[in-house]
């Protein structure tokens, strides 16, 4: 079947190809009712603009990369980073981008490095979330001269989106000090700028409260799961004088604590309380309801498109920066008031 072209368009309407080209591109110096006529006509004739003539004439693919490599291999099920990245496709879609997303390592061709493989893409810019930031191949991709943005973790000289996880922990910590508790327990997640930001604000609130935290109070499972969790809590359960409230290190992982405190014939939130961090959509369907802090995921992906297109199309005014995103607690019904 023939493609389209320019040539064509201009032929149907008796037009110039010049004026074909000013129509569809939405040039102001055409009339009106000209420029819709022509965007009809190409539109009927089934016309669509070449991408690769696009990307010669703008030097851009309208492509963009998305480094995403969940290590508890949920992928695109993870509740969290699925809503942002959603938000992120979205955004991008509405500026006229693609994305496409940069594959693990055992997937790229010649065992490419993740810089190479953009390159080998041409994407006009990388997305870089939920990945082992130490690793060597993401430092080089950072450091590169390609746009990246990434989400929740900082790095020098580079626009990053975040969730305020020190306001958050701290607004969670406060409603379970204002419902009566004062034996406070954390589930912290495994290392990681989002994990060392909540934990410290942890502790400087608990503080701040005149909270007492033993050290038997606070443990570390990975975030999403479940089976650590359930193992974490039965050792607070275990504890001489257990903690009246736990927080875990997001809604998924909480599963875990509800399980090991149910199998225990204890009651959430009569027994123990919990909470759970990230505002998922499950966490908020079962009963009790979970108390947690949700955090804006239509923001933050919309902020990492904003920037990122930001800086592929103006880069001469675009400042590289740190975009706090708050988040909200809801309150639920899984801490109880002592």
């Amino acid at each position: 079947m023939k493609m389209v072209s320019m040539k064509d368009v201009s032929a149907a309407c008796g037009v110039s190809i010049a004026t074909v080209s000013k129509a569809l591109n939405g040039q102001p110096d055409i009339k009106e009712e000209t420029r819709e006529y022509i965007r009809q006509v190409a539109k009927e004739m089934g016309y669509f603009p070449n991408s690769a003539a696009k990307a010669l004439k703008t030097n851009r693919t309208y492509n963009l990369g998305v480094l995403f490599t969940d290590e508890s291999r949920s992928g695109l099920t993870h509740d969290y980073f699925s809503h942002v990245l959603e938000s992120f496709k979205n955004a991008a879609e509405e500026k006229g981008y693609d994305i496409t997303f940069i594959n693990s390592c055992k997937n790229r061709p010649n065992k490419m490095s993740y810089l190479e493989h953009a390159r080998y893409r041409g994407f006009d810019g990388v997305v870089i979330a939920c990945v082992d930031f130490d690793d060597p191949q993401v430092g080089e991709l950072v450091k590169s001269s390609l746009p990246v943005v990434t989400i929740d973790h900082l790095f020098n000289n580079r626009s990053t989106i975040v969730s305020d996880n020190v306001k958050g922990m701290r607004d969670l910590v406060h409603y379970i000090y204002e419902m009566g508790h004062r034996r406070i327990a954390y589930i912290h997640g495994a290392d990681s700028t989002v994990t060392q930001n909540r934990l410290s604000s942890f502790y400087k609130t608990c503080e701040e409260l005149g909270v007492d935290i033993p050290p038997e109070y606070v443990r570390e499972a990975p975030y999403r799961d479940t089976k650590e969790t359930y193992v974490e809590t039965e050792k607070l359960l275990d504890l001489k004088e257990p903690p009246t409230c736990i927080v875990y290190p997001d809604d998924f992982s909480c599963f875990g604590g509800i399980n090991a405190i149910s199998e225990r014939g204890l009651k959430i939130p009569d027994d123990v309380s919990i909470a759970g961090y990230d505002g998922i959509g499950i966490a908020m369907q079962f009963k009790p309801r979970l108390t947690t802090i949700v955090q804006d995921t239509e923001r933050l992906g919309r902020e990492a498109a904003k920037k990122l297109i930001s800086l592929i199309e103006n880069p001469k005014t675009t400042i590289a920066e740190q975009i706090i995103v708050p988040g909200k607690v809801f309150s639920g019904e899984s801490v109880k008031k002592l």
